[in-house]
């Protein structure tokens, strides 16, 4: 048989780890590789690319990025339709469980407008994304020269 205070004990161990598992924070997607193309001619509108990647057990929405460095930040997929090249803005960005969505040229990118500041090759900025459930994850963004 065990004492009053050892039952007490162990309902205030389970009661602790209960606790902590309820305030475990949720698992958000990770931004990786980050870049953003400088064109040369600091034009006004730039392309960010990079990796997403949902580590978590449910679906992830982004629904909007944002940047302290640019005016306008949004999300973009370019399509081959009818032998043309098109750039649309996505509602969405849809990862899926344990997956990751790739922003690469001639797919799903960022359009990153009106820099705020003059940016050069090396600068870094943090790009913001906001989720359909509320939540939010940053990314670095590195710049670099357009290929020659």
């Amino acid at each position: 048989m065990h004492s009053n205070r050892t039952k007490a004990a162990i309902a205030a161990c389970l009661y602790l780890c209960v606790g902590m598992a309820w305030a475990a924070p949720p698992c958000t997607p990770v931004v990786r590789d980050g870049w953003i193309r400088l064109m040369p001619g600091g034009m006004a509108m730039l392309a960010g690319f990079g990796h997403i990647d949902n580590p978590c057990g449910n679906a992830a929405d982004i629904v909007s990025a944002s940047s302290r460095a640019f005016a306008d930040t949004s999300i973009h997929e370019t399509r081959i339709e009818d032998g043309i090249s098109r750039m649309r803005p996505v509602p969405d960005l849809h990862i899926e469980p344990k997956a990751s969505a790739v922003l690469a040229p001639g797919g799903y990118h960022l359009m990153l407008m009106q820099p705020t500041a003059t940016l050069k090759a090396g600068d870094r900025v943090t790009i913001d994304f906001s989720l359909r459930d509320g939540r939010s994850l940053s990314g670095t963004f590195e710049l670099r020269p357009a290929a020659p």
